[in-house]
């Protein structure tokens, strides 16, 4: 049987993808207005990438963009998603990070990755073969920071700690939540249970090596000595929800074929490298959700889809909707509403007590409420009038009821 959290986090990856053409600044400001929106719905976290190039990822800073959406926001939890680590040197990301820890009075999480553009990589001159060393080595130097109270002295062939520490105590006890990325490849995987860090799989559900992730990282997590916990692995997954599958699926047809990086310029008119890279072929919606790539529909069918990823998974602590714009923002906004209304209290335990409650009111009809009748004839009587006409019928009813007599109850 699959693991399952007592509490599922939901939340939002949120690149952005943003559509060239339209006003940045007007982007970036939704982006915001998103986040208060989700705030405000009770879900559980954001997660905010760093992306320097592509021109559809706008933001170039997560931890600016959190420390302003911390300002607009009272409860939800706001992390990197992510940080590459190879762009930054690590105490800095310690050391900026430890400080949005205090800023937001422990909202904040950290999520690190190696690099998800090589194109970024390539303006900075940094070998995208070396990225993911690169990785480990920034990971167990901001880990040594975080977690120890000794100096930290490293060298590497790019960065040097000298004597390193952190001004700031942690905020957060131990330390903030740290995860790291994961897609197709081992290395993720295997960096989460190396270190004892979270997981997010930002690749989605549906490829063939979703169902070995959980596998690589307790491998790592063994030979490093380490425990595992599910509940820290996050699936990224596209969402969108609408009173009907048909209306879902139409709202969200033409954005999709827009989608990530292949959109804006028409099929013809981009490079054959470029779309085999990026996949500008199948941009049939429908096919997609069979294939288990998208979970859009109504809350029933998202439900369903993510029970599947569940099953597939072997349990996870979480579900992050990729943060697209395939729809306006009204149905944006709508599809976000809906899910925390019929989605979420699936998978939080919200529902059991109440529905034992709403079962036991219906079936126990003539048990609690066979003396309704006589209560509401002693409340008139008492008051010396006689019941209504209008009443009587109603009150008739309730005495018609096989219960047993008892202690006058409520109703007057």
């Amino acid at each position: 049987m699959a693991y399952r959290p007592e509490h599922m986090k939901f939340g939002i990856f949120l690149a952005p993808f943003h559509r060239v053409g339209e006003n940045l600044t007007l982007g970036l400001q939704r982006n915001l207005q998103l986040i208060e929106h989700l705030d405000e719905l009770g879900f559980d976290e954001a997660w905010i990438g760093e992306h320097h190039s592509g021109a559809r990822e706008t933001i170039a800073d997560p931890v600016a963009f959190i420390a302003a959406a911390a300002e607009r926001t009272r409860r939800i939890r706001l992390g990197t998603g992510v940080l590459s680590l190879p762009y930054h040197h690590p105490l800095m990301v310690a050391d900026r990070m430890l400080m949005l820890d205090h800023l937001t009075h422990g909202r904040a999480m950290l999520g690190v990755g190696p690099g998800a553009l090589t194109s970024d990589a390539y303006m900075l001159g940094i070998d995208p073969t070396e990225q993911r060393r690169m990785m480990y080595e920034s990971i167990e130097a901001i880990l040594a920071l975080l977690r120890g109270d000794e100096p930290v002295t490293m060298q590497t062939d790019w960065f040097t700690l000298n004597e390193a520490r952190l001004q700031l105590p942690n905020f957060t006890k131990p330390h903030l939540e740290v995860a790291v990325t994961t897609t197709f490849t081992p290395s993720g995987a295997t960096a989460a249970g190396r270190y004892g860090i979270g997981l997010l799989s930002v690749a989605g559900a549906s490829h063939d090596g979703f169902t070995r992730t959980w596998g690589w990282v307790e491998e790592a997590a063994e030979a490093a000595g380490r425990q595992t916990d599910r509940g820290t692995w996050r699936v990224v997954l596209p969402i969108h929800i609408a009173s009907t599958r048909e209306q879902a699926i139409a709202e969200v047809e033409d954005g999709y074929s827009r989608r990530a990086y292949i959109g804006d310029l028409a099929e013809e008119h981009q490079s054959k490298a470029f779309g085999e890279a990026f996949g500008a072929t199948g941009l049939d919606v429908s096919a997609a959700i069979e294939e288990g790539g998208l979970a859009i529909g109504t809350p029933d069918d998202v439900i369903e889809q993510i029970e599947g990823v569940q099953e597939r998974s072997g349990g996870l602590g979480g579900i992050l909707c990729l943060a697209h714009e395939w729809a306006d923002t009204q149905a944006t906004f709508r599809s976000y509403e809906l899910l925390a209304r019929y989605v979420m209290p699936h998978f939080q335990g919200q529902l059991p007590r109440v529905q034992q409650s709403r079962d036991w009111f219906e079936g126990s009809f003539e048990h609690a409420f066979g003396r309704g009748g006589a209560a509401t004839r002693r409340a008139f009587a008492d008051a010396g009038q006689e019941l209504p006409e209008e009443l009587r019928p109603r009150a008739e009813r309730f005495e018609d009821s096989k219960a047993p007599a008892s202690a006058d109850g409520g109703g007057a």
